[in-house]
């Protein structure tokens, strides 16, 4: 069986700039391995209204929410206090219950990769737990 949309996502690469707070810090004084994932997360909602024009609160409204499924992280540099980045992501390609979402974290000064990885989501109607397939009205509007 296929699990691939028919559609194939443009590959269009969003960008959310961020910056290093102290709460961020390991006992290392650089970012810690758990931050790198949640600027991820954080970068998709502001893409999600922002640049797809298909926030997190519609998914909501309509009953659906995305959880990860497997996620992959490549540390190269770390991240340092006060210290400003860039995430960008863009969709990989779609499942037919989700989606593959790449990254890149990098210096803003410099444009040193600090990360790269991937993610899996899954669309989740909430009612139920269950993994729902994509529908295409929000396949079209994520395949730019």
């Amino acid at each position: 069986m296929n699990d691939t949309a028919p559609v194939t996502p443009g590959h269009r690469r969003f960008e959310s700039e961020m910056q290093v707070r102290p709460d961020d810090l390991d006992m290392n004084a650089h970012v810690h391995a758990s931050r790198y994932f949640d600027y991820v997360l954080a970068a998709r909602y502001d893409q999600m209204e922002r640049c797809y024009g298909m926030g997190m609160e519609a998914f909501l409204a309509r009953g659906l929410g995305w959880f990860t499924r497997t996620s992959h992280v490549e540390y190269k540099r770390p991240l340092k206090l006060g210290e400003r980045f860039v995430v960008r992501t863009w969709i990989e390609k779609f499942h037919k219950d989700g989606v593959r979402v790449e990254f890149e974290i990098r210096k803003h000064d410099s444009a040193k990769l600090a990360a790269a990885g991937w993610a899996d989501f899954t669309l989740v109607n909430l009612a139920n737990g269950r993994a729902t397939p994509l529908p295409p009205e929000i396949v079209a509007k994520y395949a730019v």
